[in-house]
């Protein structure tokens, strides 16, 4: 499923236009992303929490050359899926 895709049907299912739901997903997409910048968490009780990771530094390897190289440490985010969401695929 694509944004297009994900859009239709939450406009579908929530009785509201595609522009109306479109508005809706990217505000939501902005809120998770402000929140996470900020360091702080974004948990959706029954559907996981969203959070920030530090990386560690490391070290790689260039596939095409095979040459040694240093990842810098990142800030990554990660996501925990919920139970009422695992045990909705199971």
């Amino acid at each position: 499923m694509n944004k297009t895709e994900l859009i239709d049907q939450i406009a579908d299912e929530s009785d509201v236009s595609k522009a109306a739901a479109g508005r809706a997903l990217d505000a939501m997409i902005s809120a998770v992303t402000q929140t996470l910048s900020k360091g702080d968490q974004v948990t959706l009780v029954g559907f996981g929490t969203f959070s920030v990771r530090d990386r560690a530094a490391r070290t790689g390897r260039n596939p095409k050359t095979g040459e040694t190289i240093q990842i810098k440490a990142a800030k990554v985010p990660t996501f925990k899926a919920g139970k009422a969401f695992k045990d909705a695929l199971n």
